[in-house]
């Protein structure tokens, strides 16, 4: 999957974080062969040399940074060392880590205090940190990688459940505010996907219930219509879309890509 210098996203930055696997990763491959530069971080280590490897080999322009959303100075840093190495901007792909799994009530402050940051605050503090560049050049692109627990509550993930929704509050405030400036601003709730996360789950999962980890994987899959677990490539095309010339009058949106999952209208 090489970059393409005719793509429609040819000298586009843009910042993927959680980018060295999963989602995040996928989503980073599905903007470099759009032509984008890629920007990806996570707390680094061989995952994250790894990951900027496979970008190298594909003919994608990219750098890897190591970031720790939960602190704002790694966020500050993170920041001036894509725009020194790469230039402004463009798009935010914003990614963060699970929070435990667990009931509701058994959440502790300690449980809430770690989810917080991870999970909402780092949102608005990246948002607030390419914004006012976006804002100026009157172009940009925001997409939160979210979850289906924003809008169908899944049984033991309490701190997702709150927490998410929460997230899309945000965003939908958000992009009223910068719509006329040419900044959209969007987010994509997957459903059960194929990823290190969900085979955390399903671990924990079993642990809890003493089910195997193939039976409550079995039980995931029921539940989606559409008899199976989605590929990470399949989150990212909607992660690219939003991010393409195509989606210029789309914003304030939450589209989720589920199989079916969420039973709502």
């Amino acid at each position: 999957m090489e970059g393409s210098l005719a793509g429609p996203l040819f000298g586009k930055v843009a910042l993927i974080t959680g980018g060295s696997s999963g989602l995040g990763f996928a989503a980073a491959q599905a903007l470099g062969a759009e032509g984008a530069k890629i920007a990806i971080a996570s707390r680094g280590g061989d995952k994250l040399e790894r990951a900027l490897e496979a970008f190298a080999a594909a003919g994608i322009d990219s750098i890897a940074v190591p970031v720790d959303v939960r602190l704002p100075e790694s966020l500050d840093n993170l920041i001036s060392e894509v725009e020194s190495r790469l230039g402004k901007i463009d798009i935010l792909v914003a990614n963060g880590g699970g929070p435990t799994s667990k009931p509701a009530v058994d959440l502790t402050d300690e449980d809430w205090e770690q989810a917080i940051p991870l999970v909402l605050l780092f949102v608005p503090r990246l948002c607030n940190r390419v914004l006012p560049g976006m804002r100026e050049r009157k172009w940009g692109r925001i997409v939160a990688i979210n979850s289906v627990s924003a809008r169908q509550p899944i049984p033991n993930l309490a701190l997702s459940n709150a927490l998410r929704p929460a997230v899309l509050g945000y965003l939908k405030t958000l992009s009223q505010e910068v719509a006329a400036d040419g900044v959209t601003v969007n987010a994509v709730l997957p459903g059960y996907t194929l990823t290190e996360r969900q085979d955390e789950l399903s671990r924990a999962a079993s642990a809890r219930t003493g089910k195997t980890v193939e039976e409550v994987v079995a039980g995931w899959v029921a539940n989606t219509p559409a008899g199976r677990m989605a590929e990470p490539k399949e989150i990212a095309a909607a992660i690219a879309f939003f991010c393409s010339p195509a989606a210029s009058y789309v914003t304030g949106q939450a589209l989720a890509v589920d199989g079916g999952y969420v039973r709502g209208l």
